[in-house]
C-alpha cells in the first residue's frame, strides 16, 4: 500500500472542516496511520516548502501556514498519492471540479484548505518531515478486504 502526507491547513481549521475532510478521505476507502494537529514552526514549514524558496509567494506561504493550528496526517491506501490529489482537485480552486474538497469548500488559490503531496517521492519526504517512523500506525482495517480484489 502506498502512503502519503495530508495537511488540513490552518484555513480549514479554522472553518471547522477537520471532520469534513477527514471523512472524506475514510468515505474514499483510504486509512489514517497517522495524525496530529499543532501549529507548524517556522523551519518546519521552510522545509516542507523548501521547492518554493525562489518564489515571490514564498514568505507569505511561510507565514500562513504557520499562522494557526493544521492537522498533519499520514494516509495509506491503494495508489494513496493519485487518489487524495483527486479528492483535493485542482490547487486553483476556481478550476476545481465540484465534489472535490476546493471545488466545495475554496475560493482562493492562497485559502485552499489542504495540502497533499504531488508525488510518491515528495510524499516520503514530507512525511518525514512531520512525523518519525514510531508515529505511524500500521493496521488493517476490517473494511479493506471489501475495497481491495
Amino acid at each position: 500500500m502506498e502512503r502519503t502526507y495530508v495537511m488540513i491547513k490552518p484555513d480549514g481549521v479554522q472553518r471547522g472542516l477537520i471532520g469534513e475532510v477527514i471523512s472524506r478521505i475514510e468515505r474514499r476507502g483510504l486509512k489514517l496511520v497517522a495524525m496530529k494537529m499543532g501549529t507548524m514552526q517556522v523551519e518546519t514549514a521552510k522545509k516542507h516548502y523548501a521547492e518554493h524558496v525562489q518564489k515571490p509567494f514564498f514568505n507569505s506561504l511561510i507565514g500562513f501556514i504557520t499562522s494557526g493550528p493544521s492537522v498533519s496526517m499520514v494516509v495509506e491506501g491503494k495508489s494513496a498519492v493519485s487518489v487524495m490529489r483527486a479528492l483535493c482537485g485542482t490547487t486553483n480552486p476556481l478550476n476545481a471540479p465540484l465534489g472535490t474538497i476546493r471545488g466545495d469548500f475554496c475560493l482562493d488559490t492562497g485559502r485552499n484548505v489542504i495540502h497533499a503531496s504531488d508525488s510518491p517521492e515528495s510524499a516520503a519526504r514530507e512525511i518525514a518531515i512531520h512525523f518519525s517512523a514510531a508515529e505511524i500506525s500500521g493496521y488493517t482495517r476490517i473494511d479493506e478486504r471489501w475495497l481491495y480484489e
